[in-house]
């Protein structure tokens, strides 16, 4: 099986800190050694604290833990508002840069980006759009069939809370055929599907010092947040082991707004995607943050 990692910032962010212990899983604490990928959405300059469009995108066949470029981007810290991060065990595709997570596509002029952690048996769905694989998983295959059918269900990109209702429609025709961790963003959002296992954490003022599970590090982010600073984690395996990492239960569909927990506007979605809400002001007269999560 693989690990995921994203995060949803209020403002834009550096996952340097959380992405430096997650990267260790990739074959130094743990086994998933077959690739990784990171992918970055990026703010223009001229609107720093608006979620962006444009996408920084880096994979690697080597196991992260010995990646040289998994080590540049663990001392380089790129600023974002949504980030979907992948090590990978191989099950289902060779080890090969084609089958490294995440994967991107462009839909409504938007890039997306979707990485998934599981095995889906007897999973053939007809592919008849613009969609295709480039490789060999079956991860693939589920996101090129999720935006076709995502494509054929709206006309341009829908509101977070349509594409949301639209998504709990879908997933569980995937998720029948075996185990379906996801992650998914086009910049606006970062949503979260746990079909097994998927935990999440809000930080957010009053910042508290955390202790990384996988290198021997503590920090007080405190020192370096702010207190307008607020973001998710989500994550398959808890990266620290002082904080209070909330377990997604199975078929829990999350989506992850602003730093926070989305709302799910139509009433009768709610209870399909058991979505809360963290109620949220953020001002783009706010300066960005430049601090590691």
């Amino acid at each position: 099986m693989c690990q995921l990692l994203g995060m949803n910032s209020r403002l834009p962010a550096s996952l340097t800190l959380s992405f430096s212990g997650f990267s260790q899983r990739g074959g130094g604490t743990d086994h998933h050694a077959d690739g990784w990928g990171i992918a970055f959405f990026e703010s223009e300059q001229a609107t720093p604290n608006t979620p962006g469009r444009g996408l920084r995108y880096f994979v690697d066949r080597q196991g992260a833990s010995t990646s040289p470029m998994a080590d540049m981007l663990r001392r380089y810290p790129i600023k974002s508002h949504n980030v979907i991060a992948h090590v990978r065990k191989a099950t289902v595709g060779a080890v090969m840069l084609e089958n490294c997570h995440p994967f991107v596509r462009e839909l409504w002029g938007r890039y997306w980006v979707f990485a998934h952690n599981g095995d889906l048996k007897d999973y053939l769905p007809r592919l008849h759009g613009s969609f295709r694989p480039v490789g060999n998983t079956d991860s693939e295959l589920a996101f090129c069939w999720l935006l076709q059918e995502l494509a054929k269900s709206h006309a341009g990109v829908p509101t977070v809370e349509e594409f949301t209702c639209t998504l709990s429609e879908l997933v569980p025709q995937i998720s029948r055929h075996g185990t379906f961790n996801f992650l998914l963003s086009n910049g606006q959002a970062l949503w979260a599907h746990a079909s097994t296992k998927l935990h999440y954490v809000l930080r957010q003022h009053p910042f508290t010092e955390i202790r990384l599970k996988d290198e021997d590090v503590s920090v007080d982010l405190a020192d370096l947040n702010s207190p307008q600073d607020r973001l998710a984690i989500v994550v398959t395996e808890p990266l620290t082991t002082n904080e209070d990492w909330i377990a997604m239960q199975p078929g829990e569909l999350q989506v992850f707004t602003d730093g926070g927990i989305a709302p799910c506007a139509r009433a009768g979605c709610a209870p399909v995607c058991q979505l809360a809400r963290i109620c949220s002001s953020a001002s783009t007269n706010i300066s960005a943050t430049s601090n590691p999560v």
